[in-house]
């Protein structure tokens, strides 16, 4: 069986707009990928995709995770299974708290007939608060309602924590973060690492992977996977910006 976030030669489209095309992508458990790339190479329509965004068709391709296509499952499966996606922008969810919404998503994991222990579950997620630096009011607050960016994006990782899925995709966790918020959620994730669990990191910039340090690189243009390399690719991204990276395919073609 394989232990890996397989996506072969992915088509997806909005609109009758096709924005990926043909991506290929492997992330096996105990490795952290981050994808690079300017706006409008289909980032974050990767993540949506695997996610199950109701928005996008796929018309080609598969998304495996260990041996079972994720396309083929519904939303609520996919997570399930094991997905976890960190949102861009969190949706707000008025009226249910974090702590009930938490205590929800562990409960439909397990076997019917068993009921989750509440004294342990609390200890669980009061531990996971104290380590993201979240007061523990936030627990009887409304699932990101009238939080702050930094807040969310808090919260989002305390739901990863949480769930513990076997594959985490963390869409631009890093916009709308100050440098101590976005140290925070780093250590989060890092917390997290694991041989047992893979990463994808959608990142416009150098800085979040200063604290997620990943083991592979990849530069995603024009709904593709167009370069990979190690964790020093990216400060060369940083330095030269992607023109150059183009430019090199235009070279190679």
């Amino acid at each position: 069986m394989s232990q890996s976030l397989k996506i072969e030669n992915l088509h997806a489209s909005v609109e009758d707009t096709e924005i990926l095309k043909g991506l290929s992508l492997e992330i096996p458990k105990g490795e952290v990928h981050a994808i690079m790339g300017p706006n409008g190479s289909g980032k974050s329509t990767l993540s949506k995709v695997m996610a199950g965004h109701e928005d996008y068709e796929v018309t080609a391709g598969t998304v495996l995770m260990d041996d079972v296509d994720l396309l083929d499952l519904e939303i609520d499966e996919r997570s399930r299974a094991g997905f976890f996606l960190a949102f861009q922008y969190p949706h707000e969810i008025p009226g249910v708290s974090n702590a009930n919404f938490l205590r929800a998503a562990l409960q439909a994991r397990l076997p019917k007939g068993e009921e989750i222990d509440a004294v342990a579950f609390y200890k669980d997620m009061y531990a996971k608060m104290d380590a993201l630096s979240m007061d523990r009011k936030f627990t009887g607050r409304s699932v990101n309602d009238g939080f702050s960016g930094g807040e969310k994006k808090r919260n989002e990782i305390l739901q990863m924590m949480m769930l513990e899925p076997k594959y985490a995709v963390l869409d631009e966790t890093d916009s709308g973060l100050d440098i101590d918020a976005l140290k925070i959620v780093a250590e989060g994730v890092n917390r997290m690492r694991s041989p047992e669990r893979g990463f994808l990191v959608i990142t416009h910039y150098q800085r979040l992977l200063d604290y997620i340090v990943p083991d592979v690189v990849h530069v995603m243009s024009d709904g593709q996977i167009v370069k990979t390399g190690g964790k020093e690719l990216a400060l060369e991204l940083e330095e030269k910006g992607y023109d150059w990276v183009t430019e090199e395919l235009a070279v190679t073609a």
